[in-house]
Order: structure tokens, then C-alpha cells, then sequence
């Protein structure tokens, strides 16, 4: 009996996995309206030296399983109808969000900095959104920008680390429960519970503190780590 009740309780765990993507990417698109895709998603049998192989067509993909592919970033959608089957057909394909537009944008720092950037943040009271973690990079959801906003913001600093990324018009970005390469990705801050959309901070507000972590943190200015 004690066996049997093990099975099912697997079995629950198993179907509850396989349903949290299509969940979290039915709640994105639908409550919040950010437009979302299945990503490339990671070969279950495949691994390089350096882990987990991407489904895509390209062995040497540096973003494993962490990009959009077939479709491409284009199809992005807040259908519900095309969400569904998009995802009882890829269960375990990662979130994609399609940033820029109406959708949020990010600012994305090696996940050290983007610790310390957090913390700095915080001391100063600023009010913060969202933020993606991966085990090597933190993202920080914003309010949409254009091209030319970030441009103007860019040019007025001394430097920016090439560690940081811009996810704006355009871009995409990994939301959980997805898996990449690199491995899970969460939530470091979550969405409030019960929020009809979460709330995000203008660009200018956070870019200054995650210019500083990324420069003062050892390894952080100008390494790239995926």
C-alpha cells in the first residue's frame, strides 16, 4: 500500500511539473498581458563539456535552451488559445517574454553584482519590480524604454560595464519556472500575490546602482557569463 501511495504521490509531482510552465506562461499572457513563446528548451539525452545541450540546431549555441527557436521571437502572444497549444505540445519548453513594447524591459548583471546592486538599492529606499535569477545572472524587470531613451541615458555615463545587458524593443528574456543551461531559472523577487500587474521601476532609476556593482565587483566589469 505504502508503494502504491508513493507511485501516485510521483505521479502528482510529475503532472504538477509538467503543467507549471503552461500555468506561469497562461498567467503572464493573460493577467499581466506580456506577450510570451516557448523557448529552445535543452536536449534530455544531450550534454557538452560545458552541460546541457540546446535543442536548436547550432552545437555550439552559447544561451542552451535560453533563446526562442521555431518559433521565432515574432510570434510572441497574449492568446490563450495559441499559449495552450504551444505548451501540450512542449511541456517542458522554457518562457520566453518578448520585451520592449508594451511588455517589460530588463536590465540583466552577473549574478554577484547584481547582489550587490540589490542591496544598494534597497538602502536607498528605492521601490523595485520584479527581478529574474538564474545561478549566473539577476534581471531586473523595468518599465518599457526605447532605443533612443537608452541611448541618451548610456551616453551621459563614463563607462558601462560589457557585463550588463539591455533587454529592450526586441529582446527577450526567461521567466520561471523555466530551465536553461545554466540551470533554474526563479524569481529573486517575486510578483506581489494578488497583483492585477506588477509594478515597475523607470530604467534611470536602477541603471546607476547596477553601473557601480558591475565595476566594483571582481570579475563583473567586463565578463560576459551567460
Amino acid at each position: 500500500m505504502r508503494e502504491i501511495l508513493g507511485r501516485r504521490r510521483r505521479l502528482r509531482f510529475r503532472r504538477k511539473g509538467r503543467t507549471a510552465r503552461l500555468d506561469a506562461a497562461v498567467a503572464f499572457a493573460v493577467e499581466w498581458n506580456w506577450p510570451v513563446l516557448p523557448g529552445a528548451g535543452l536536449r534530455a539525452t544531450t550534454r557538452t563539456a560545458t552541460g546541457a545541450a540546446c535543442s536548436c540546431p547550432d552545437p555550439d549555441c552559447v544561451v542552451p535552451g535560453a533563446h526562442p527557436y521555431d518559433p521565432g521571437l515574432l510570434a510572441a502572444t497574449t492568446d490563450e488559445r495559441m499559449i495552450r497549444w504551444w505548451w501540450t505540445r512542449r511541456p517542458d519548453a522554457p518562457v520566453v517574454l518578448a520585451t520592449g513594447g508594451g511588455a517589460p524591459c530588463a536590465v540583466s548583471l552577473p549574478a554577484v553584482a547584481g547582489a550587490r546592486a540589490l542591496a544598494a538599492l534597497d538602502a536607498t529606499g528605492m521601490r523595485l519590480g520584479p527581478v529574474v535569477a538564474t545561478p549566473t545572472r539577476w534581471s531586473i524587470l523595468v518599465a518599457p524604454y526605447g532605443l533612443e531613451q537608452l541611448g541618451e541615458l548610456l551616453y551621459a555615463k563614463d563607462s558601462v560595464p560589457s557585463s550588463l545587458r539591455f533587454h529592450g524593443e526586441g529582446g527577450y528574456l526567461l521567466l520561471p519556472p523555466s530551465v536553461a543551461g545554466t540551470g533554474p531559472v526563479r524569481w529573486e523577487r517575486a510578483p506581489l500575490a494578488g497583483s492585477a500587474r506588477p509594478w515597475l521601476p523607470d530604467v534611470e532609476a536602477v541603471v546607476d546602482a547596477l553601473v557601480e556593482a558591475s565595476t566594483s565587483t571582481p570579475g563583473g566589469g567586463s565578463r560576459l557569463a551567460y
